[in-house]
């Protein structure tokens, strides 16, 4: 029985339509990270047209802005999350370790009392 563990996956619906799961919340993650879509998708081995898909559903969806664009220049361009989109992504975080942990303490009452 040591062997087994609980997996489980949270993601977070809108309006009836899946908005962000782990996959998601990687991209949107790696956005902010680097500050660029196309360094995004490089970071996360995906194609720029992917990552470019995946945002551009999420926004028409989104009840909040999620990205802050700044033209390029001489400092060039960046992509950064929103004040609310960062918000949104610490929450979901936090949301799925507790899912986690209530799903690991159950896992151990039910299989090990």
């Amino acid at each position: 029985m040591n062997d087994f563990r609980v997996r489980s996956k949270v993601w977070l619906e809108y309006r009836g339509q899946a908005f962000l799961g782990d996959g998601r919340f990687r991209l949107l993650a790696a956005v902010e990270r680097t500050g660029s879509i196309n360094a995004a998708a490089k970071d996360l081995g995906i194609s720029y047209r992917k990552v470019w898909s995946q945002l551009q559903a999420m926004e028409e969806h989104a009840p909040f802005p999620l990205l802050e664009r700044r033209s390029g220049g001489r400092g060039g361009g960046a992509t950064l999350l929103t004040t609310d989109a960062r918000a949104m992504l610490k929450s979901f975080k936090q949301l799925r370790e507790q899912v986690n942990t209530a799903a690991d303490q159950s896992f151990t009452e039910t299989f090990f009392t």
